[in-house]
């Protein structure tokens, strides 16, 4: 007995598994697949295959980018939008002549085709990278410091894809990262960060005078920037005593002025002449009002 209802449970369960396995043919859903990777170069071609292993001349060819909202590409055998004019259709595959980095993004390629449970369908999805090369970088590079103090050079792109990798040049000859590896070097106060593109003296001098440059580099090109000059100068000492003297002779000639005015009394008899007109003024008002008076009791 506990043979024969192991048996029977056995038959039921297979019974149950080509019922699920009918179901899901006839209702469109596939397995599963690994994703593809597709990397290309812009302005480059690339192919984005559909790896559909059915092919009969009954299937119905979908391709679609996803993201925010779904894009038709292929759709009722016909490339569709920006793609008719730069792609072009190998079987079940696309082949984009001329890629831009606006075409990176998820694609799926859905086929459906009927079959004896009903109508089955198979997707597979296909990401694509584009490879950017940096653009001209821009360089900030003071035209002026002064010696001794700390100065940065920067530089950055924006473009590239992968992220550049960024190299400082001086008067056309290569800085390396670490100026205590560089025999080359009068300065060994500099430090060249190659993720950021900065290029830092901590103590700058008057050797560090030059045109710098710099090259932003990554695995599909390079670009560098106009060389620009910067000028290192000692801080003037004398210059500076110079000038606080002048200031201070000003400020004295400013100050013996106004002492001799106060001497010669400018400034008493303008006090005068101002207490003498208010006093004018008071008996003009009292007299206007001893007639208004006088008149008022008349």
């Amino acid at each position: 007995m506990a043979r024969r209802s192991r048996h029977r449970l056995l038959l039921l369960l297979l019974r149950y598994l080509v019922v699920v396995l009918g179901y899901h043919k006839a209702y469109g859903f596939s397995a599963p697949k690994d994703q593809q990777v597709v990397t290309a170069v812009e302005y480059q071609e690339v192919i984005l295959a559909c790896k559909n292993p059915k092919k009969t001349t009954s299937s119905r060819l979908e391709w679609k980018k996803l993201g925010r909202s779904v894009s038709f590409v292929y759709y009722q055998q016909a490339l569709q939008g920006e793609f008719k004019d730069r792609a072009e259709m190998i079987d079940f595959s696309i082949r984009i002549k001329n890629v831009t980095r606006n075409d990176a993004g998820k694609y799926r390629c859905e086929v459906s085709a009927p079959s004896e449970q009903g109508q089955n369908l198979e997707e597979d999805t296909v990401t694509l990278e584009v490879l950017v090369a940096p653009a001209v970088p821009s360089c900030e590079v003071p035209a002026s410091a002064l010696s001794g103090t700390v100065v940065e050079l920067r530089c950055q792109d924006k473009e590239g894809k992968p992220a550049p990798e960024y190299t400082w040049f001086k008067d056309g000859v290569r800085l390396l990262g670490d100026s205590r590896l560089d025999s080359q070097s009068t300065n060994s106060s500099y430090t060249v960060n190659t993720k950021s593109g900065t290029l830092q003296f901590n103590t700058v001098s008057k050797l560090d005078s030059g045109e710098y440059s710099c090259e932003a580099r990554n695995s599909v090109g390079y670009r560098r920037c106009p060389g620009k000059r910067m000028q290192v100068d000692d801080l003037n000492i004398s210059g500076i005593i110079a000038a606080v003297v002048v200031v201070a002779l000003v400020i004295s000639i400013c100050g013996l002025g106004v002492c001799y005015a106060q001497r010669k009394g400018y400034f008493s008899k303008e006090t005068a002449f101002q207490k003498s007109s208010s006093s004018s003024k008071a008996t003009t008002m009292s007299e206007t009002d001893f007639k208004h008076t006088k008149s008022f009791v008349i």
